[in-house]
């Protein structure tokens, strides 16, 4: 597929990013997680070493910390999912419209992903009743696409804004990952997850070729534009990350071959995709990574050969506030625009990979300001 010209690509318009107000030390939560697990089959330093490895200091809850101990089962978590979910991501919606200076009327299509909770009427729905988007609004829940949504949300609704260049589309991503932790569970994939993943949303705002810039806009990411994207899936790697869904809920299927399918295939996949459009890795001046955990971004790094240093917004969210499964890439990506705004003219690489195994790739490129 050729890419549109750049006079032709989406806008990214701004990005939300929220946290829950809930927030612990990676120390305090390692005791928590040791005082759910109770007597299971695990020594406790086992879990302190994964937690202390795990490259996070902090996370943020969905609920407070001493009412996990209340949730008996699946259904009492769930419930709490959707209160704070809805809650979470009209905050995350509210805020990336404001930054563009647009309101929920503006809306024409919205897009939801989640993978840590089930909610029917799914959570966008749920949503324009809270904020009031339009009757007529288009509605696209995404479901079972993990860690890799929040960059593959983006390349959707790019996709869409092609065929509707005159549109406003916003993506919303809430994942409440505390809310899955298994009490029963004492695998390794368990533990390690409980010392890994945070809660938190994020909502990205784009537009297409044909809309108006809204004014005034505050957000540094009204600037740039989403080129193409590309996806990626690896044969005979379903078990390699996901959930085994039961009686107590959702149980966390998380591979060790992981950083090595990331080390196998991901610099062939964006060497061949940036070929397609005449560049190559040292084109790409800022990198948004999936903080997938430190092994992951390890890989990655050697993947891409690129230094430390290119992922290090990936790695300093993932310090901050954990892994957000497909809400992170989008924090990493406010973190990038805010922090650190990509000089005009140059390229970036959105990045996540999730469970399928799969890639998805957005070629994203920063415009002088118009």
């Amino acid at each position: 597929m050729t890419a549109p010209p750049l006079d032709r690509a989406s806008r990214l318009r701004s990005v939300g990013a929220v946290l829950p107000p809930y927030r612990y030390d990676q120390t305090e939560l390692t005791t928590m997680f040791l005082d759910i697990l109770g007597e299971q089959d695990i020594h406790p330093e086992v879990v302190r070493r994964t937690h202390a490895n795990a490259g996070v200091s902090q996370r943020h809850l969905a609920i407070p910390a001493e009412r996990y101990a209340a949730l008996e089962d699946f259904g009492a978590a769930n419930d709490a999912f959707i209160e704070a979910a809805v809650e979470l991501g009209a905050a995350a919606m509210l805020d990336a419209l404001s930054q563009a200076g647009l309101t929920p009327s503006d809306v024409d299509l919205v897009m939801s992903t989640t993978v840590t909770g089930l909610a029917v009427p799914s959570l966008e729905a749920r949503i324009a009743a809270r904020i009031g988007l339009r009757r007529d609004v288009k509605r696209v829940p995404l479901v079972g696409l993990g860690c890799v949504a929040g960059a593959a949300g983006v390349a959707r609704v790019h996709d869409y804004l092609l065929g509707h260049p005159q549109d406003v589309a916003v993506l919303v991503a809430v994942e409440l990952c505390s809310l899955t932790v298994q009490r029963d569970d004492a695998s390794m994939a368990n533990v390690v997850a409980s010392g890994l993943f945070g809660d938190g949303a994020a909502a990205v705002v784009l537009t297409g070729a044909e809309r108006e810039a809204p004014s005034p806009s505050t957000s540094p990411g009204s600037d740039v534009v989403v080129v193409e994207s590309r996806s990626r899936m690896y044969a005979g790697t379903e078990r390699a990350m996901g959930w085994d869904i039961g009686q107590t809920g959702l149980k966390i299927v998380l591979g060790a071959e992981v950083p090595g399918l990331v080390l196998a295939n991901l610099r062939g996949d964006v060497d061949g995709f940036l070929a397609d459009h005449g560049l190559t890795r040292d084109d790409i001046g800022w990198w948004v990574a999936h903080p997938g955990g430190p092994k992951v971004l390890e890989a990655m790094q050697d993947a891409l050969e690129v230094p430390r240093e290119a992922l290090g917004m990936t790695w300093s969210s993932l310090d901050r506030i954990g892994n957000l499964s497909s809400a992170s890439v989008l924090h990493v990506l406010a973190d990038t625009l805010r922090d650190r705004p990509p000089a005009p003219g140059t390229h970036g690489m959105l990045l996540a990979m999730g469970p399928g195994f799969c890639l998805e790739m957005v070629l994203l490129h920063a415009e002088e300001s118009r």
